[in-house]
Parts: structure tokens; sequence; C-alpha cells
């Protein structure tokens, strides 16, 4: 009967076909799985909801409520992580601790308060974390937000539902209509015990009368302070993600606000970077690949975000991944002329970098909902950022050469999972012909690959998978052959005359 009316009142909620007046539009749509469906389904968790304020332990994870900075907070933690959130800051994530190194940007000048939306004067209260926000932005129609300032969505309560202790925990946060957009959001939060991994299944729905088109964007900022001096910036953080090699922006980005020179972008080896210099920005891409990485290479901690990513979809203004960089210079040009007012107390400097993903644009009838599902995966990993697969980040890719002791491997990665790893040897038809144990995975520590293996001695290629601690293949860390043979000469193999 309990998982009767989870289901019912789930469904009542969130679940409603998605329309649109494309037809091939809406079969995409459907294909992606953006119809909503009773979330204790997609979870796992159809039994009835945990009640509210009981810090009870699930398998390896924990629910309970808890003051931080002076919020009332709710966290969930398992061995790896804790996450603090603040239903009152507009459902907002504060932070996210991984081992005992904070990801995100808290404003110290805040801590503590709340402040109601101001509908009069429209300020923006930037409390700092990460939260939900519509797309796109704009001023021109009632089609673009016209920003935070004094928005529900931003800045007013959320109601938190604790959905489950375990062995998955999870909360889910139920905003408030937003009458300038006419959207709600709910989001579903969760971890299990099982990795640092994080979950999240944000919903936005149309609770006007009328079709509305919007994307919705998971808004993160991240601590870019100096870990040894928080009132300098940390000269070694990177923003990055794939870029597009037939992108739509000019240069393969394009700079919203800031500096169009700004020599902190880049592209390089497939990859567009945003490397800080305390001079502010915004700029936005059309990375293709799924994900965004933050990388802090003084203290070799690195945030991964990933999000499916639709090929054949509309997003707002072609942007995926947008970057937004505080500093010092945000605009150039002269200095403000002085004038005979007193000079206000200066205010600390703010160091932080935004990692903003978007979802596709959709078309909502009324009542009608969409969600982006994304995760969130904490690992170890230096400013020789490379690349990410499902198992782990890559710095130096892997590599292997027979010696008379046997196969070495050798790499620089951050995995995702806690486990084992394992090596795949093949030969040169491409048939498995053997495994062999590599050695340990733990996400909190960086991965220096170098070990000697026995492998067969017709191992022409190798790969490095993790192996979770449930037994479940997590993917390659990375492929290699065993000492490359030389190009084959011209008029062999499938190019010769």
């Amino acid at each position: 009967m309990q998982e009767a009316k989870c289901f019912q009142k789930t469904r009542q909620l969130f679940e409603s076909p998605i329309r649109t007046s494309d037809k091939r539009a809406r079969a995409r749509v459907r294909r992606a799985g953006t119809v909503i469906v009773c979330s204790c389904v997609v979870l796992g968790m159809c039994g009835a909801f945990a009640p509210r304020g009981r810090a009870a332990s699930g398998k390896g994870c924990t629910v309970s409520e808890t003051n931080f900075d002076g919020w009332k907070a709710e966290q969930l933690a398992n061995q790896w992580v804790k996450l603090e959130i603040v239903p009152q800051l507009g459902g907002r994530l504060m932070q996210v601790t991984f081992g005992d190194h904070d990801f995100l940007y808290i404003n110290n000048q805040l801590k503590g308060q709340y402040m109601p939306p101001d509908t009069e004067q429209h300020r923006w209260f930037n409390y700092g974390g990460d939260k939900i926000w519509p797309m796109p932005e704009g001023s021109q129609d009632e089609q673009h937000w016209a920003g935070a300032g004094g928005e529900p969505l931003d800045d007013a309560p959320y109601d938190l539902q604790v959905l489950s202790h375990g062995p998955t925990c999870a909360v889910r946060l139920t905003g408030p209509v937003d009458p300038q957009i006419g959207q709600q959001y709910i989001r579903d939060i969760s971890i299990t015990g099982e990795s640092p991994a994080i979950s999240f299944h944000a919903v936005m729905k149309n609770v006007s009368g009328y079709p509305q088109t919007w994307s919705e964007q998971s808004v993160s900022q991240y601590n870019a302070a100096s870990p040894n001096d928080p009132t300098q910036f940390n000269p070694d953080f990177w923003g990055v993600t794939p870029a597009n090699p037939q992108s739509s922006y000019l240069n393969g980005y394009h700079v919203r606000t800031g500096n169009a020179t700004n020599s902190a972008y880049s592209i390089k080896d497939g990859l567009f970077r945003v490397h800080w210099n305390n001079m502010g920005g915004e700029v936005w891409t059309d990375s293709p690949g799924g994900w965004v990485a933050v990388v802090d290479g003084t203290t070799n901690y690195t945030m991964l975000e990933r999000r499916k990513y639709e090929p054949t979809a509309e997003y707002p203004d072609k942007s995926t991944i947008i970057f937004f960089t505080t500093g010092a210079r945000n605009r150039p040009g002269p200095p403000p002329a002085q004038t005979a007012q007193p000079a206000e107390p200066p205010r600390p400097p703010t160091y932080y970098m935004e990692a903003e993903v978007n979802s596709p644009m959709i078309e909502l009838a009324p009542g009608e909902s969409y969600a982006m599902d994304s995760q969130w995966y904490p690992t170890r990993m230096d400013s020789s950022f490379q690349g990410a697969t499902y198992s782990g980040v890559t710095g130096t890719p892997l590599a292997a050469a027979a010696t008379p002791n046997g196969l070495v491997l050798t790499g620089n990665f951050g995995v995702l999972y806690p486990g084992q790893l394992i090596a795949h040897f093949y030969n040169r038809g491409g048939e498995a012909i053997g495994t062999a144990p590599a050695g340990d995975a733990n996400p909190l520590q960086p991965l220096k690959l170098q070990i000697t293996l026995q492998a067969p001695p017709e191992t022409a290629r190798v790969s490095v998978h993790v192996v979770d601690t449930q037994g479940l293949d997590r993917g390659p860390l990375g492929e290699a052959f065993v000492n490359p043979p030389p190009p084959a000469p011209e008029g062999r193999g499938g190019g010769g005359q």
C-alpha cells in the first residue's frame, strides 16, 4: 500500500508526456528518456518516504540534520564525501567535501544569513554553492530570464524530503513556483555507500497555463582562492571540457563578457581550457563531450561532472558548457573616475569559477516536466589533466613496454570508484588472451601506475580497467599498444593500390 501511494504521488507530481511542435524533436526527446517517470522507480525507492529529521544510517551512508556555517542544513555522507544542503537558500548544495577537501565557494560575508527575495530592488545575494537556473538569460522578451535578483527559484526556501536512508541516501528539494517564467524546480540528490559518486535528478515543470520552452542549467561555484592564503587567487586552477572540432563559435568558443583576448582561454589537444588568471569573464562553448572538469593543480583535487549530450538537440544559443570567472580585471578600460563621496571600505577579494552545464531547450505544455540527470565524481588529479573516461581521469596516458622482467605499465590517473585495477591482454588479432590484477583503485589517492606484470608473450595490446568493490567493471582507464610496431609501408594494409 505504501509503495502504491508513493508511486501515485510521484506520478501525479512529475509524470507527463513531453510535447513539442516538431515530431522529430519529440521523438528525439522520447528516445533520450526525457519523459518523466516515477522518481521512486528511477531511484529504486518505492517504499514510503523516510520521516523528516531522523538521522538514520543505511548501508554505508547517512542522512542527518545539521548546522552548517550557521544555516539549518541536511547532510548526506559516506566514507568518501559529505554534502551540505541548505533548503532555505534556494535549495542550494552549499558544500561538497571529499576527504578533507572542500570544493565549492561559500561567501563568507553571508555565512549563516538569509535574505528573502528582494522583489522591489531585485538585489541578488550570492551565497555560493550549487543551484539550478533557467536558460536562456536576457531581458529582450518573456522567453529569456532576466536574472536571479529577487527571483523565488534562486532565493526562496525549498521544501526538503528525505527519500531514502540506505543503501541509497537521497533527498528531494521542491522549489516554489516562479511567476516570472512559470516554472518550478524539483531536484533529487543522492549518494550510495559504495563510492564518492553523487547523482542529481533535476526536474523543471511548466506550471503556467501555456506552452513554454526553457533549458535548465546546473550552476556550480568552485573555490578558486589559494589554499594557503584565501586573500590570493589560486594560480594553478583550471576548467576543462572537450572542444568542438566543428564549433559554431569563432575560435571554438564565445566570450560573452570580459576581454575577448583573455589569455586564460585556449584550445589544445582537443580540449578547451580556462586557466585562472584573475581576469574575470564568461565564456561559452558548444562542447560535445558530455563532461566538464574543474582541476585544482595546487592541491591535486579534481571534480568531474557528467551529463548526457544530445548531438541533434537545440541548446541555448548553442552553448552546452559555460565557464564564469571572477577577477580583479573583469572589464578592460580606464579606472573609474574619482568622486568626492567617501569611499566604501574595501571588500575582500572574491575568487570562484562557475562551471555551468546546460540541458537542451525543451518545449513544455502546461503541467509537463523534463529532467536532466547528471553525476559528479570527485577524484585526485593535477594540472596535467588530459581527459576523462567512465572510470577515471587521465594525466599521463597508459604506456606498455615489454622488458626481460615482464610487461611494464605506466601512467598517471585519478579513479572514480574504489576497487581493483585489472589489466586485459590482447594479441595482434584483437583476441582477449588473459587478465591480471594491476593494483588497487582508491579515489582519494592519485594513481601513479608503475607496475610489472607477467603477460602472455604474444600480448600486443593492453588495457587497464577499474572493477569496483561489487565486482562491476566500470570501464578502462586507458589502452596502449606494447612496443607499438612501425607504420606499415605504403601499398600494405587497407590503403594499398
